[in-house]
């Protein structure tokens, strides 16, 4: 039996989501179309949309659909920056702990917003940063190496007068999730991580909002994001999203209880946590001294639980996590942490499976690995 502690990279496709996702695909006719067969696409498509934005607190207008979380950054931060350039605001800050698809702009030019040892933005140094000359800001909502809960009020309040954007990923069905209470202008969100399906995400953007377009196409999406609509995976994505948000109130305590019985047992082999009190429920990362991470996650995959490294969206290649650099940890540090996440498949069998299994793993990595050997 094997056991899988990777929910933040993806999580199990609900049962609900494959059904609204079969009765979707049995509709023919692309959402485009102006024949009947079309327009039953529409149909399908803007019910869809609907369900997404009422779980999310927002309008359906609002809702531009995309192939996925890393999508949904890149035209927020790109697109959106372009448009404020255009506007006279050339100026892009992004926090240093941010998913790739975020960070990869700073070799663009959009600046860094630094963190503490917590891996919160400093706030202090954020307010000498953000001038008049700032266009747009981009804060993660929820980290997802960590698992801490950025300030975005306080960002807000720091950035009254720019576009300000957050990957919300990992917050979704997590933490609670409102984007026309939260004072963003622009929203990024990802089916898979919350048992919807892999290829569909969304960019939630207040109607008087409009980042500039980063591809060609039809038109389609409020002109920004070009292509045939997904009908079926968009279907999908709202019957998950939808029923993460409806569980959150019990399925956050749940996964707490999980989370602190896998804090103790790291703790008590020794462990450093780089995951904060008060995160979000479903992240521990913790840092082993000692060891490799890589060696640690290939003895426990051996023993058949499935746990991560960080981000798992550098293409399969593991390199010192960069959030935690920023955090302040050493290059050491940073290649010998593990991240174990939750989610709704999560029991308390697979913690104690991990709890067999994470000691012997050390051992072995300790044993046949060690740094001193």
């Amino acid at each position: 039996m094997s056991v899988f502690l990777d929910h933040a990279a993806t999580s199990p496709l609900r049962p609900e989501a494959l059904e609204a996702f079969v009765e979707a695909s049995r509709i023919v006719g692309n959402a485009s179309s102006l024949h009947r067969s079309g327009q039953r696409a529409r149909a399908a498509l803007e019910e869809a949309r609907e369900e997404l934005a009422a779980a999310v607190g927002a309008h359906p207008s609002e809702v531009i659909l995309t192939s996925g979380g890393s999508e949904a950054d890149t035209i927020a931060v790109l697109g959106g920056w372009a448009a404020r350039r255009d506007a006279g605001l050339p100026r892009c800050l992004v926090s240093a702990v941010e998913h790739p698809a975020v960070a990869d702009a700073v070799a663009r030019g959009a600046e860094v917003l630094p963190v503490d040892g917590d891996g919160l933005v400093d706030l202090d140094r954020a307010a000498t940063l953000v001038d008049a000359s700032v266009g747009l800001v981009s804060v993660q909502w929820v980290n997802n190496e960590t698992g801490v809960v950025q300030p975005l009020a306080a960002v807000r309040s720091l950035a009254r007068d720019t576009w300000l954007h957050s990957d919300a990923v990992q917050a979704l069905g997590h933490v609670p999730v409102d984007f026309a209470a939260s004072g963003l202008d622009l929203m990024s969100l990802s089916a898979h991580k919350v048992g919807g399906p892999v290829g569909i995400g969304a960019l939630l953007a207040r109607r008087e909002t409009t980042p500039a377009a980063v591809g060609l196409g039809g038109g389609q999406e409020r002109g920004v994001r070009s292509g045939t609509s997904p009908v079926a995976l968009a279907a999908a994505f709202a019957r998950a999203a939808s029923l993460a948000v409806d569980e959150l109130a019990t399925e956050a305590g749940r996964l707490v209880d999980l989370r602190d019985r896998i804090v103790a047992l790291v703790v008590g082999l020794g462990a450093r946590l780089n995951s904060r009190e008060g995160g979000a429920p479903h992240i521990v990362n913790a840092t082993f001294d000692g060891v490799r991470a890589d060696d640690v996650l290939f003895l426990l995959d051996q023993l058949g639980v499935y746990a991560s490294v960080g981000s798992a969206c550098r293409a399969g290649v593991h390199q010192p996590s960069e959030v935690l650099l920023a955090m302040g940890r050493s290059l050491e540090d940073a290649t010998s942490s593990l991240r174990f996440s939750l989610g709704h498949t999560s029991t308390g069998a697979d913690v104690e499976a991990l709890e067999v299994a994470l000691p012997q793993a050390l051992d072995r990595a300790r044993g046949a690995f060690g740094r001193g050997a």
